[in-house]
């Protein structure tokens, strides 16, 4: 399946922390120049570059993980050609529970790690694509609402895809739980949800 898509992303570092900005996921034979659907995940977690640069002044190419395979298979089921991955925080840490005790890291040092930070809006208008389907993903922790609901404002997605967590209002469901049969329930409901967005758009 990945030899099927073109993935590149824009890795950065901050005070020796490793961060990234944005993932491009893109079918190899597209001509498409604009993403027909966003992603917001929690966060890169184990997401590198190919050539190893890890503070970079422009696009690379990827290395994907399991969680970025999920994008692809929904993509390839909907015919979706070009997705953009952006994260509450473009931190990358694969370890959620380090990932949560550095946020607070994060903002004790002043780092605007999230796209979605009001300081960060010339970031978030050059990346953010208005009037595509979109994805939430960024799993269901409570130490993920404050960054989640300040991600759901800026992108104001009126009918966002996702599996939404009962009696909540912002908690949906990550692409990669540990569960494999959960995972490929994941893929279907999402695939589901696409392709009945596109069929009433």
């Amino acid at each position: 399946m990945k030899t099927q898509f073109k993935i590149t992303g824009f890795y950065y570092e901050v005070q020796g922390l490793k961060f990234r900005k944005y993932l491009d996921i893109k079918t190899v034979n597209s001509g498409c120049k604009i993403p027909d659907l966003m992603v917001v995940m929690m966060n890169p977690g184990s997401s590198k570059p190919l050539d190893g640069i890890e503070n970079n002044t422009k696009e690379s190419l990827a290395i994907p993980d399991n969680t970025q395979n999920q994008i692809m298979k929904v993509m390839l089921n909907c015919k979706l050609q070009y997705a953009r991955v952006l994260n509450l925080s473009d931190l990358r840490e694969a370890n959620s529970s380090i990932f949560y005790g550095k946020i607070i890291e994060l903002d004790l040092k002043r780092i605007s790690h999230s796209i979605f930070d009001e300081n960060r809006h010339e970031d978030f208008n050059q990346l953010w694509v208005n009037n595509v389907p979109v994805i939430f993903g960024w799993g269901v922790s409570v130490n993920l609402m404050p960054l989640a609901l300040k991600a759901m404002i800026a992108s104001n997605a009126s009918n966002p895809c996702g599996i939404l967590k009962a009696n909540t209002q912002w908690a949906f469901y990550h692409p990669l739980p540990p569960i494999h049969s959960k995972q490929l329930e994941w893929v279907t409901i999402i695939s589901k949800q696409l392709l009945m967005l596109n069929a009433t758009a």
